[in-house]
């Protein structure tokens, strides 16, 4: 039996992409999930039976009065989002992030939600906004400028602004909220357990674990928050010490490395499995399989898909 390999390479890739969906792990480039996607087909191994489903860990929004758009998130193909973890409309995550176990970002209130690249989004983050329109409506200072302005409703930058915006090179430590509006600027680490709502943080920033940044402050560039602050003035901001000499000088550059890597790992390991299960159910279904010259019917070519 000849093996055609430009039809198994092709079996190979519908499969995989089709098993990629089913194991709740979209990979996208620029293109928006669509609405009309056929559901997938699940079938128990008991019984001939087959349920159609969809993901429901990576799903669009829901229309409502104050967003009337349903919207899918927009994933890079490169960044990695675990199964456990839970992403909802309106939602941009950029090249190579980790999205870990736990973590949410759900844009289905205040919109959009954007996550840089090489960031990393760790285990039990929360991202979540308050509503950025009401009835078709801007609302004051609900959204950033990719540059980091807080844009007022009749500015005509608002439709392009962010309910939150984390930067590229932004660690997000276990179990932080950041809460729209908001805005995150690059190569900043926010620890663990703490809370950035209705403020913005600047570029190279390092918060300490515990730590609260809300009422409408700013954080300037190159600061360091000391652990348990609580910063909800301007004055209390602007008297915060440099980042550079502070304990948490060199966190975000080793936090980085590590999650890129554990990004990468993840990404190849989960296209390995998959390949190779694949390879496994073509041999079961004897499509790899061929009768030898001497007509033992035992004996199998070797076939190798790369």
């Amino acid at each position: 039996m000849k093996i055609n390999k430009n039809l198994i390479l092709t079996v190979v890739l519908i499969t995989i992409i089709m098993a990629t969906g089913s194991n709740q792990i979209f990979l996208k480039t620029s293109a928006v999930v669509s609405q009309q996607q056929q559901p997938l087909k699940i079938t128990n191994n008991t019984s001939n039976a087959t349920t159609a489903t969809t993901p429901t860990n990576i799903r669009p929004s829901v229309q409502t009065d104050f967003n009337p758009n349903v919207t899918s998130p927009i994933i890079s193909k490169t960044a990695f989002v675990d199964p456990l973890a839970v992403i909802i409309g309106d939602c941009e995550i950029g090249k190579l992030v980790l999205f870990a176990p736990f973590a949410v970002c759900r844009g289905d209130e205040g919109t959009p939600i954007h996550i840089g690249d090489y960031s990393n989004v760790q285990d039990g983050v929360i991202l979540h906004s308050l509503e950025t329109t009401d009835h078709g409506k801007n609302i004051d200072d609900r959204r950033y400028s990719a540059q980091g302005s807080l844009l007022k409703a009749n500015d005509t930058a608002f439709k392009n602004g962010f309910a939150i915006y984390v930067g590229d090179k932004v660690s997000l430590a276990h179990g932080t909220m950041i809460h729209g509006p908001a805005y995150v600027g690059n190569d900043t680490f926010v620890g663990m357990k703490s809370l950035i709502f209705n403020a913005k943080v600047g570029k190279r920033v390092a918060i300490g674990v515990s730590s609260t940044v809300t009422d409408g402050v700013t954080i300037p560039d190159n600061k360091f928050v000391p652990p348990g602050s609580i910063i909800t003035t301007q004055a209390q901001a602007d008297a915060l010490p440099a980042r550079v000499g502070s304990p948490y000088e060199n966190i975000n550059s080793f936090l980085l490395h590590v999650n890129q890597e554990l990004a990468k790992g993840y990404n190849a390991q989960t296209i390995h499995k998959l390949s190779t299960e694949i390879e496994d159910q073509l041999e079961q279904q004897e499509m790899l399989q061929t009768e030898s010259p001497t007509g033992n019917p035992n004996a199998t070519a070797s076939s190798s898909l790369k």
